[in-house]
């Protein structure tokens, strides 16, 4: 369709870019994809230039010469062909919304700098040197031992997790990342990605220095194989660094009987990879705390994606460009979180508050509302698998058979951080493959037979899934036994204007805690080098009174800090 390109478009073809949607049909068996296509300009993101016009291509054949353009869609017509688009046009009976050809310094989206650099900003880095130890893929730190990996379908995933010698849990990894899109043009209504299958792990670039990692972390290359007879290796690839969060892990100022001063700073080991799916970027962060807890944090920036804005079209997003439509979507992460809380044995125990109304005890003619705690085992994986958006005891803990010092079980609480809404609804032909997102957390026996709660041929064949994680809950008893908790999170993505160039982390962050309750017999960071203890009697500002004292004289000198360097570019 030479004469409508060039009028629509100001192209001829040779310089659009194209992004692929996924699943690839409407039912098993199916082999077609709708392409979108944008003005490609080079050294910005084309995810916000789309120029409206979309094909189907069938693909099913194995050669390639007979693959087929089955539909062609533009500005909320479908054709059967380019031909009937080029006749439509022609015959002047074609709606056609000209879209100049944008230029590099004024494309939607540039991430170039506006401004020259200002003053440098703070700086992070040891003035003594790292006091975490890597060796091989073991991480130490004050008490921590991980072993970390990246599996190049699920992506980064975490062993053998110990704190003082025990181990908590045996395997935290990655599951799968869905982003599922709303729009009324078809590549867009049609997109449900499940980045599994395009691969978390192998799409994890470089990190570059000093932003998306401090400086001064180390930095670990990660090996993999795909689509290739020989490894290949995405260098510095994950980081690992310890984080001075600038916020007390606790603290108390006593300014009656006694006076005195008391804290310890929040500094947590953080491991990092950054993976880059198509236009989205998700930041995975596992965080290791003093307090014996282990935080779980996605971030997702990046690019939004688009399509091109006509009719009802601010129906499914927002109009964030002259013909943009940034579409609203979901984003929902699944973990694999196999604790084993002093032992394999655990059970799950439930918490939360209810009310009793009772009369004083001291008068007798009046009543109180008396807080209590409603305490609960949970015997089956029926009763342990919470729906989405039904409520859920505040308190969920996998309970070890023996007890702390004060008699209570040892235990580690999760607690998620997330605003996920329905992933998709039950009527839906393609749910099952997703049917993990039917849960906030489900609770199951551990199998060897159940490693994953995905596959990466769900993306392709969503309507016959290789794994259906709902098969996996069938009301086994989890009393006593090894236990798997899986954790969904998530978000809705609504883009707006101030999505562009790119979404920001800032409130687009989800996770959980794993968090010691009753394991030890106190606060187990008592026993960490950096608390800060003084009273009222003593100098604070006196070295040997106060670490904090020590500041000036220990951090005196500039950092040496090693020379710039990234090959992220190198192996693509």
């Amino acid at each position: 369709a030479p004469r409508f390109l060039a009028t629509c478009c100001e192209s001829d073809g040779t310089d659009l870019a194209i992004l692929t949607t996924a699943p690839r049909g409407l039912k098993s068996g199916d082999r077609t994809t709708w392409f979108v296509l944008f003005h490609n300009v080079a050294g910005t993101g084309y995810y916000l230039s789309p120029v409206g016009l979309e094909v189907l291509v069938e693909h099913k054949d194995l050669h390639v010469s007979r693959w087929r353009l089955r539909q062609v869609f533009y500005n909320g017509r479908y054709f059967a062909s380019t031909g009937d688009l080029e006749d439509a046009f022609v015959a002047n009976l074609l709606e056609v919304v000209r879209v100049e050809k944008p230029q590099a310094d004024t494309v939607l989206g540039l991430m170039r700098p506006r401004h020259p650099p200002g003053s440098l900003g703070p700086l992070h880095y040891e003035p003594q040197g790292p006091r975490y130890s890597v060796r091989g893929n073991r991480v130490t730190f004050q008490g921590w031992s991980v072993a970390f990996g990246m599996n190049p379908n699920s992506g980064p995933r975490l062993f053998d997790i110990r704190y003082r010698g025990e181990r908590i849990v045996y395997e935290l990894s990655l599951q799968e990342a869905l982003a599922l899109y709303g729009s009324n043009c078809p590549g867009g209504m049609s997109t449900r990605y499940l980045d599994g299958s395009f691969g978390i792990g192998r799409f994890a670039y470089e990190l570059v220095r000093g932003l998306d990692c401090p400086y001064t972390a180390t930095y670990v290359d990660r090996h993999y194989l795909a689509e290739s007879e020989t490894p290949k290796t995405n260098q510095n690839s994950l980081c690992i660094f310890e984080h001075d969060a600038a916020l007390p892990l606790r603290r108390h100022f006593s300014d009656s009987q006694s006076l005195y001063y008391g804290g310890l700073r929040k500094n947590t080991l953080v491991i990092r990879a950054i993976s880059t799916l198509i236009n989205y970027d998700y930041i995975w962060d596992f965080m290791f705390h003093g307090s014996g807890a282990v935080e779980v944090r996605v971030h997702a920036t990046g690019y939004i994606s688009s399509s091109f804005l006509h009719g009802q079209g601010t129906d499914y997003g927002n109009r964030v460009g002259p013909h943009t439509l940034g579409t609203m979507h979901l984003h929902h992460i699944h973990y694999k979180v196999d604790l084993d809380v002093n032992g394999q044995m655990n059970s799950l125990e439930t918490q939360d508050m209810g009310y009793e109304l009772v009369k004083e005890p001291w008068s007798m003619q009046n009543t109180i509302e008396r807080p209590y705690l409603r305490r609960e085992r949970l015997e089956r994986e029926d009763e342990a698998a919470f729906p989405l958006n039904a409520p859920m005891p505040r308190y969920l803990c996998f309970a070890s058979p023996f007890t702390n010092k004060w008699g209570h079980p040892r235990s580690y609480r999760i607690q998620i951080t997330s605003f996920a809404g329905e992933h998709l609804p039950a009527s839906s032909p393609m749910e099952r493959s997703i049917s993990w997102g039917r849960y906030q957390l489900a609770v199951t026996r551990r199998k060897e037979e159940e490693p994953t709660s995905t596959s990466i041929y769900n993306q392709n064949d969503p309507w016959t899934p290789t794994v259906a994680f709902a098969d996996f809950i069938n009301n086994e008893t989890i009393t006593n036994k090894d236990l798997v908790a899986w954790i969904s999170v998530g978000f809705l993505h609504v883009p707006h204007a101030e999505d562009v160039p790119n979404t920001v982390t800032v409130g687009n962050g989800v996770g959980f805690f794993l968090r010691p309750y009753n394991y030890f017999d106190e606060d187990p960071s008592v026993d960490l080098p950096d608390s800060v203890y003084f009273s009222s009697e003593q100098d604070a500002g006196a070295c040997g009174a106060n670490p904090l004292a020590c500041l000036p004289h220990a951090t005196a000198c500039t950092p040496h800090l090693p020379p710039f360097r990234y090959g992220g570019f190198l192996n693509l």
